[in-house]
């Protein structure tokens, strides 16, 4: 009698830049599939730095030298194996390293934040990629919201960030959308 079952989890990748809408996607997928059968990695937990020490070296969170991309590599492929890791965890409140966790693969694995795709091993884990990529007015607004509300910034802050690495997502975050399934674009009503 034939599978249809694939042998392994599925991964489900989403990228795009920062307040395009990640994490809430990745939370209504995950409602959908079943909390008990998904895992949802964000990438953003590969940072090397901390917020302070990024300040303090001017390395953006956004700037693939910044991640540790080679581990996030091997994690996959270790969970496309049906494998667990010890992955580490980006604290976005404290902007903080914290303490790695360990996490056994599901049926379904969902795989967000700004670098997903950057590495070729990386696009080649994925079932299926997408990118969101929000009217640039829409994600600003959604970021400042974001930040000002859950991470404690002032609305200054927040401008003053995107303004110092607004060059930053052109060269790292948006080439990106090339390697995806599947592109979403959001607009204002």
């Amino acid at each position: 009698m034939p599978k249809n079952r694939v042998e392994r989890p599925i991964i489900l990748g989403i990228v795009g830049d920062s307040a395009a809408g990640k994490t809430t996607l990745a939370s209504g997928v995950t409602k959908i599939l079943g909390v008990e059968r998904v895992v949802t990695i964000c990438s953003d937990d590969y940072h090397k730095f901390s917020r302070k020490q990024r300040s303090a070296n001017g390395t953006s969170a956004l700037d693939p030298s910044g991640n540790y991309l080679d581990i996030i590599e091997h994690h996959l492929e270790q969970l496309r194996n049906n494998r667990s890791i010890l992955k580490p965890v980006y604290s976005h409140d404290q902007g903080t390293l914290e303490a790695p966790e360990y996490v056994e693969p599901k049926p379904y694995i969902i795989v967000e934040g700004l670098l997903g795709y950057s590495t070729r091993k990386m696009r080649d884990a994925y079932d299926v990629k997408i990118y969101l990529d929000p009217e640039e007015e829409l994600r600003i607004k959604w970021k400042v919201y974001r930040d000002t509300t859950k991470r404690g910034y002032t609305e200054q802050q927040v401008m003053n960030a995107l303004e110092k690495r607004k060059n930053d997502s052109p060269s790292f975050i948006q080439p990106q959308r090339t390697f995806s399934d599947i592109a979403v674009r959001f607009f204002r009503p």
